[in-house]
Order: C-alpha cells, then structure tokens, then sequence
C-alpha cells in the first residue's frame, strides 16, 4: 500500500503540480499577444490545478504516515512551508492578478503591456521557484 501512496504522490505531482507552475508562464506569453480571452482561460486552469494540488499534499501526508515520517522532520517542515506559501501565492495572487491582467488588455491599446504583467511574471516565478524547493527536499532526502 505504501508503495501504491507514494506512487499516486508522484503522479499528481507531476501531472497536477507541473501545470500549476507552467501555465502562468502560458498566461504571460498570451498576455504579450494580447488575447484576454485566452488569458482568462489561462487563470482559470491555474486556478483549478492549484486547488487539485491539495491532492498531492495530502497523498504526501498519507506517505508520511505509512512511512512513519515525522512532521517535524527538517525537511517534511521545510517541504511542507514552502509547497503552503507556493499555493497561497498561486492561488490568491497570481490567478487574481492574470484576471486583471486579461482586463487591463481588453482597456488597453494595442500592443500595451498591462499593468499586472510584472506581478504575474514575479509572483508565478516564486510559486515555481517554492515548487522546485519542494522537489529537491524530496529527492535528496
């Protein structure tokens, strides 16, 4: 069973986590070609697969458990701040800031960056960032 956790942990890892982290870099292309519409469906996905994400972070308590893992393990701790601040950012800041974005594009004139483009750009890098942290605490453990 413990074998069967660690492999549902690593596939919606991959296939969940993975496009959190990549569509808002998406988004930012979409935001330079100007389709807000696209943009709009950009944030929504990013929206969906960081709320899916909480799969994994649970599958990955359930390993820790089967495994006997402390929470307080260094390295669970680290793992578990770091994946916390990514999917707040994600979430609460990123997505909110590709929607205004895909409307400041829609006001603007062509060829206009947006105003949220920094913020989508820096807040989407940082979540990616957080994520890679997540995976090399997990790896090198």
């Amino acid at each position: 069973m413990g074998t069967v956790m660690i492999l549902l942990h690593v596939l919606t890892a991959v296939f969940i986590v993975g496009p959190m982290a990549i569509i808002p870099m998406t988004g930012l292309r979409t935001l330079r070609s100007g389709n807000a519409s696209a943009v709009r469906s950009l944030a929504k996905s990013t929206a969906i697969f960081s709320w899916l994400s909480l799969l994994t972070f649970l599958l990955g308590f359930g390993v820790a458990g089967m495994w006997k893992i402390s929470m307080g393990t260094p390295w669970v701790l680290m793992s578990t701040i770091a994946y916390v601040i990514a999917f707040v950012l994600s979430t609460f800041v990123v997505v909110p800031q590709m929607r205004k974005a895909a409307d400041q594009v829609e006001d603007a004139a062509a060829g206009a960056k947006p105003a949220a483009y920094g913020a989508v750009a820096a807040f989407s890098g940082i979540t990616s960032l957080l994520l890679l942290v997540v995976v090399v605490l997990m790896v090198v453990h």
